[in-house]
This record gives structure tokens, C-alpha cells and sequence, in this order.
């Protein structure tokens, strides 16, 4: 099960690596007004869990690339943050305020589901 999840959260992170170049915009959107360069951030993001995501396939990165995403994934916390508070629309979507806020613990299950994988195979 755990090479499954591992697998899993590898195809899920380097899609959204990619949508991240491919569709920069939904993104863009989120950020907070207060960052600078927002499409630069987008694209270092996207960047980030792209190289996270490919890091967990070997076994000899593995960790380093999970501690990767963790970080990643709290870093971009604020992002999500301001999207519920402000009402931000997902990719020219409105979505209802439910949804919004109940993204915050979906990304509190993928920063745990990342967390799984910094520790030491047996």
C-alpha cells in the first residue's frame, strides 16, 4: 500500500507541476497581494513539485524530496488561505464557500501524506 500512496502522490504532484506551465493562471490568482513577482512564485512552485514529486520514484532521494514537498506545501498554505477568505474563484470557477474552506484540510492530508514519506525505510 505504501509504494501505491508513494506512487500516487508522485503522479499527483507532478501534475500539478505541469498545470502549473501549462495553465498558470488559476494559480496566479491565489497568491496573496502582498507577495511579489506572483507569476515567478507560480513558476518556482510548479518547478518545486515537479522536481518533489520525480524525487519520490528513487529511493536514494526519496526523503530529501519529501521533506521538499512538505515545505513546499506549507509555503503555499497562504495561497489557500486567500482564496477561502477572499472568495477567489478556482481556475474561473466559483466555488461554493464550503469547498473553499474545504480545501485548508485537504492540504493538511497532503502535507501529512508527504510527511510519511521523510522517514527511513526499514
Amino acid at each position: 500500500m505504501t509504494t501505491f500512496l508513494r506512487w500516487l502522490l508522485t503522479a499527483i504532484m507532478v501534475g500539478s507541476g505541469v498545470y502549473h506551465f501549462a495553465h498558470p493562471a488559476p494559480y496566479v490568482a491565489m497568491m496573496p497581494e502582498a507577495l511579489p513577482a506572483h507569476l515567478a512564485l507560480v513558476y518556482i512552485s510548479g518547478l518545486a513539485e515537479l522536481a518533489g514529486g520525480l524525487g519520490l520514484i528513487l529511493p536514494q532521494t526519496r526523503r530529501l524530496a519529501a521533506w521538499g514537498l512538505v515545505v513546499l506545501l506549507v509555503a503555499i498554505f497562504p495561497a489557500n488561505i486567500n482564496m477561502a477568505v477572499n472568495d477567489i474563484p478556482l481556475d474561473g470557477r466559483d466555488l461554493p464557500t464550503w469547498a473553499l474552506w474545504g480545501r485548508l484540510p485537504v492540504q493538511a492530508l497532503f502535507i501529512a501524506w508527504a510527511w510519511r514519506f521523510t522517514r527511513r525505510d526499514r
